[in-house]
């Protein structure tokens, strides 16, 4: 089959560079021309419209969907949609709302038009290692897709699995981020206080390679932290302001729907959203407070000059 990718990102272009070297036939399209134009010097066949990126496809064709999620998701479909047809194949590879991606599925039933999701992890590390693939929608679907997700996979068996229906795929790796956040939460306050025992002068990359090796919380994300602490301990060069893409904060909010608790996820994001707080309505309120009730010291600001 030729598979169609739009979206030629980080993510997007190293998978069509995977799909290339495993001799996959490989069609693009993306509003940057220079993106475009490095995946045809890889070898891949672009395009410069929609219209022209479908009739590049062979039937039955299929449209892996590589943009950001939310609207630009929706409009892309749109965009797709009358030029495919019936039993046609639309793959949202990106970090979708599961409850959106239900909404897209209905919405393409009429047209019967297969949606497939498929929740990946990896990152810029995809290219080297593969990606770490969640799929959702129906069997028969899933085993004409196949020869594409064991190219995209760390191994044509393992790291990748047909979860369930349509939706399941997100949902998965909605709950896998989450996961991801409170592991990197609890990474980052254990060197925290490593680090601020000045007493034993710890060189912290030393013990994260000791960590990697045997201990029972080695990972990928230890190894990264390795990586990290290497050249600057102290991390001079961040600031620290930390983003989220979404999936914890819709992990927390289906666990609250479902009277499931999840402290450690949930305190991870909003260690996260704290971290963006530069000047703390909340903590003022609360020096004021304490002020009030039992007098005690407030620091004040320095007047601006």
């Amino acid at each position: 089959m030729k598979l169609g990718i739009i979206g030629l990102g980080k993510m997007g272009g190293n998978m069509v560079q995977r799909l290339l070297q495993d001799d996959h036939d490989v069609v693009v399209f993306d509003m940057q021309e220079d993106a475009v134009r490095s995946a045809e010097q890889k070898g891949a066949a672009g395009a410069r419209s929609v219209k022209e990126f479908v009739d590049k496809l062979e039937q039955r064709r299929v449209v892996w969907i590589m943009v950001p999620a939310g609207e630009a998701v929706d409009k892309t479909i749109e965009e797709v949609q009358p030029h495919l047809e019936r039993n046609d194949i639309i793959v949202d590879g990106g970090n979708s709302k599961y409850k959106d991606t239900l909404r897209r599925n209905e919405q393409l039933k009429d047209a019967e038009i297969i949606y497939v999701d498929a929740g990946m992890s990896g990152g810029v590390w995809g290219l080297q290692e593969g990606y770490s693939m969640m799929i959702g929608g129906p069997d028969e679907a899933i085993d004409y897709l196949t020869p594409i997700f064991k190219t995209l996979a760390p191994g044509p068996d393992r790291g990748w699995s047909h979860v369930g229906r349509t939706g399941a795929g997100h949902f998965v790796k909605m709950v896998h981020n989450g996961i991801e956040y409170g592991m990197m939460e609890a990474y980052a306050e254990g060197f925290a206080v490593l680090k601020n025992k000045e007493e034993f002068e710890l060189d912290l990359h030393q013990v994260a390679e000791t960590w990697r090796y045997g201990s029972v919380i080695r990972s990928w994300l230890l190894d990264l932290t390795s990586r990290a602490l290497e050249d600057d301990q102290d991390l001079q060069e961040l600031a620290p302001y930390v983003e989220d893409s979404g999936e914890g904060r819709w992990t927390a909010i289906d666990a609250i729907d479902m009277d499931i608790p999840t402290p450690i996820i949930t305190l991870a994001l909003i260690e996260r959203l704290r971290s963006r707080v530069t000047d703390s309505y909340t903590d003022k309120l609360l020096a004021a407070m304490r002020n009030q009730f039992g007098g005690h010291a407030v620091k004040k600001e320095k007047a601006a000059v």
